[in-house]
């Protein structure tokens, strides 16, 4: 897949996942997406709101997400907020750095899943 390809695809996860949860829209934040493949591990820094998206190592990253290639690839195509937090559960998307934000991320979901249920 090439460089254009990948970019593309992070942007469309992203505005899906806004999508999604629309209370995240406003946050304004710059992480780093290493998408592990075969040895390889691209990095991406992507800036919100945007999204902003650039094979740069991201110094200014508050938060790290790590994640397979091939799960990403799935999950930027197909992927609901159900599947992202299956993934983050079962172990396939890790994310570190500012804890507050991690949390902040994790408890505007849990809401957004609890609107989902309820409806």
């Amino acid at each position: 897949m090439s460089q254009a390809d990948t970019k593309t695809l992070i942007e469309g996860a992203v505005q899906r996942f806004e999508d999604d949860v629309p209370a995240l829209k406003p946050l304004k934040l710059v992480f780093r997406l290493e998408l592990h493949a075969r040895g390889d591990a691209p990095v991406w820094r992507v800036e919100l709101p945007g999204p902003r998206v650039s094979k740069d190592p991201g110094a200014d990253a508050r938060v790290d997400v790590a994640i397979p290639r091939a799960f990403f690839n799935e999950l930027a195509r197909d992927g609901r907020l159900a599947d992202w937090v299956e993934a983050y559960e079962h172990g396939h998307v890790r994310a570190s750095g500012d804890r507050q934000i991690i949390r902040l991320v994790g408890k505007v979901v849990e809401r957004q899943l609890a609107r989902e249920r309820s409806r």
